[in-house]
Parts: structure tokens; sequence; C-alpha cells
């Protein structure tokens, strides 16, 4: 059946999800505060902010009317930044009148309180105007998804009859979603992971190769799922969509602006430099000053988060970050 769905966010991953919505005949609403780029994607069907040679369904519309675009729907879909979040999920909260399917295919923790996205849903957004929050998340680069790469992600909730809902809406020949109840181990994998993107990055930016790599990404699951089973996630979840796959595809692809970030720091290059050149929310500096202080908090070694936390907010030099994880304490591999 065609659905009214709000899409809350019109980056690229928020325009890619809203042409997946739209390819299996959904009505979608694409809301964002920015009128030029409403304007550009209701009379020229692009948005070349994020992808400059992709034209939209003209059936695709944008929205700056919060109100309006909230009339009648079905479905929202948050993907703003996690910044926002809290402050989106209380303008609809006093705008919504009726009870909808809530996901969020975000990615981060937020700072200061340390919740996850769908905790911030569920405190702002009151019972009775919602199912329980459904996690959209896996490995998935807007830029192939755009162009109908083939995709496939997880959809998160502690109700499975609402995963399955978001599973059927998006489900087609290109984009292919696997439920998962696991709701704590998806939203920490797709946090974390940009973590050590930004770590992988800033290695290739130095000059290291493959084995670097690598390394950075098998010790960085390990850190994700040390952190994630603490705050009380499963451990088999890592090793699927949401954690290795998320991990693989955001620490090894240009496409990954946190990769990039990172890739600019190893290069030489200033934080406040790398955030106004990229002209979008880089979510895993963010994520790790969040993460090293969950981690302290809860006395979970993460060497990985640590450095990558000092050379982002206390000046580390990255190579010298390297050497001191380098020259630390042999242990076994498996000590978890």
């Amino acid at each position: 059946m065609i659905k009214k769905i709000a899409v809350l966010g019109p980056g690229s991953w928020g325009t890619a999800l809203s042409q997946v919505l739209n390819d299996n005949g959904h009505e979608v609403r694409l809301w964002g505060n920015n009128l030029e780029q409403a304007k550009e994607i209701n009379e020229k069907h692009t948005n070349t902010r994020y992808f400059k040679d992709i034209i939209l369904d003209e059936k695709i519309v944008a929205y700056t009317d919060l109100k309006a675009a909230l009339d009648g729907v079905d479905a929202l879909l948050f993907v703003v930044p996690t910044k926002v979040t809290r402050l989106v999920a209380q303008q609809v909260a006093a705008l919504l009148d009726h009870r909808v399917h809530v996901m969020h295919a975000s990615k981060g923790l937020e700072q200061g309180t340390h919740e996850r996205i769908s905790s911030v849903l569920t405190e702002e957004i009151p019972e009775h105007l919602r199912g329980e929050i459904v996690v959209v998340s896996g490995p998935s680069h807007a830029e192939e998804t755009i162009v109908r790469d083939i995709t496939l992600i997880s959809a998160a909730s502690i109700d499975n009859n609402e995963a399955k809902y978001a599973q059927s809406l998006f489900s087609n020949d290109y984009f292919r979603l696997y439920t998962n109840n696991d709701v704590i181990g998806v939203e920490t994998a797709g946090a974390l992971k940009n973590i050590i993107a930004v770590g992988a990055g800033a290695l290739h930016g130095l000059g290291f190769g493959d084995n670097a790599k690598a390394a950075i990404i098998t010790r960085g699951l390990t850190e994700i799922t040390r952190l994630g089973v603490a705050l009380g996630a499963e451990p088999l979840t890592y090793i699927g969509l949401s954690g290795v796959g998320d991990l693989i595809v955001t620490g090894t692809s240009v496409h990954s602006r946190n990769w990039r970030a990172g890739d600019a720091l190893g290069r030489g290059e200033k934080l406040a430099d790398v955030e106004k050149n990229m002209g979008m929310v880089i979510e895993g500096v963010s994520t790790t000053k969040v993460a090293y202080e969950l981690a302290q908090q809860l006395g979970i070694d993460m060497p990985i988060t640590e450095t990558i936390y000092q050379v982002l907010y206390e000046n580390l030099d990255p190579r010298t970050g390297i050497l001191e994880i380098m020259r630390r304490e042999t242990r076994a591999e498996n000590e978890f």
C-alpha cells in the first residue's frame, strides 16, 4: 500500500532514502529549513549541494513548513544531524496530531547526555503519538544508493512488527533490509564506526598502507564491541551489517566524510579548516568526544578512540599518537 512519509533532513542520506521510498511508490515529503534548497528540489528536481548529476523524481516534494509536511503522514524518518535531533523531535511533538511510525537513519550519540538517537526520540515524542522507534542503519554510502547500487542494511526495533514495517517500506531490487531486535547494538555500531573511520583516514593521510588499515579496522571493531556490550548490546551484532559491514564501508572509502576528514588531518590540516571545507557534519568528531567520556565513565579500554580524541581535542600529533599505541604493553588478542 502507498504510504505518506515525511523524511526530515534533505542531506545526502535523506535525499537518497527519499528516492528509495519514492521508487517503491510511496508519497515522499522531504523536509528541511533551507528555502533555496527546497525550491531547487521542487523546481529543478536536483539537490546539487550533495549530488551534482542526479535528477530526482518530480514526485519527491520538498517542504520547509514542518506542520504541512507532517499533515496526514503514516511515518516519519529522521535523518537530521545528531546535534539537532532533540530540537526537531520537540518541534514534531508540538505539531503532530496523530499516531505515526517513527524511524531514524542518523548515526551518532548526543553530546552532553551521551544518549542514543532512539532514546532522544523516545523522550521527546510522546508514546501516544508513535510506536517503538526503528533504527535504519548499515553499510551504505548515499552516493551509491542514489544511483541504485545494491545496498543491504538493518531495521532494528524492540518491536519486531515496527522493524518489519520499515523493512516493507524500503526493500526492493537494489535496497534490502534485515530486521534486528538489538537496538543498542545497531545504534552504537553505527555511531562508533565513524570514530574509527576518522582514524583510518588519518593513517592514509600519513602515508601508511593496507596493513595499518586492516589493523585499525579490526582493533577498532574490538573497541566498538567493548563499549557497546557494556551499554547492553549483543556481541554478535558487531559482526553483522551494522557492525563490521558499516565499519568496512566507512573506514575504507573516499565517499566517507569521516574518512576524508581523517585523511586531511593526517596530511597536516587543522580540524577547524577540515570542518569548514567539508561543508557537511562530520559525526565522527563529536562522537569521539562522547565515546571517550563514556569509556572513562565505564572504565572501558579504548586506546584508538582515546588517541583520536587527543588528536581532535588536545592537538596531539597523529604520528606521535600512533607511536604511543604501538608502544603500549603487549597483550593477548582475545583479551576482551
